[in-house]
């Protein structure tokens, strides 16, 4: 058997696999502790993973929380600006405003609008002070216009009588 064992050492042959036998097994032992770190780092990436989904999921859920609060702030607040808009006397100020535009847009286009402007303004103001005291008020009080009752009339004796169609 000692023959037989130096004679296959000194065959090229078996050298050859021998040589390919331990270059197989390196290759196996590389590639099984390489597919060892691809698995490790793997299982790594899918942990990163599945923290990055867990933030992005939390903060898609705050965002949408906050997108619907923001939109029943947004339907609050225009229910909000629609109710002032109705109470009374916002026509009025939108109409004030309207007008004082208006005011201005004609001082600057009429040179010969602004005193005579004035002059009116102040006659009106002096009716008004006149209507807030004195006799004006109080005949107003006791005799009201035809704008605060529309379908009654006086008919000169001092008695209330409807309109009628027929007069």
């Amino acid at each position: 058997m000692d023959g037989l064992l130096a004679e296959l050492l000194a065959s090229r042959f078996v050298w050859g696999l021998a040589l390919g036998l331990v270059l197989c097994v390196v290759a196996v032992a590389r590639g099984f502790f390489r597919r060892r770190e691809l698995r490790r780092e793997i299982d790594r990436l899918r942990t990163h993973l599945h923290t990055k989904l867990e933030i992005d999921a939390s903060e898609t859920e705050r965002r949408k929380a906050e997108l619907e609060q923001m939109k029943k702030e947004r339907d609050n607040l225009r229910i909000t600006v629609q109710s002032l808009n109705q109470k009374p006397g916002r026509k009025e100020i939108r109409q004030f405003y309207i007008y004082q535009t208006a005011l201005d847009i004609m001082f600057e286009k009429a040179p010969g609008f602004a005193p005579a402007w004035q002059v009116t303004l102040k006659e009106a103001e002096q009716r008004f002070e006149k209507s807030e005291s004195g006799v004006v008020p109080m005949l107003k009080r006791l005799m009201p216009s035809a704008q605060d009752k529309p379908s009654q009339d006086y008919d000169g004796v001092g008695r209330l009588s409807l309109n009628d169609s027929s007069k």
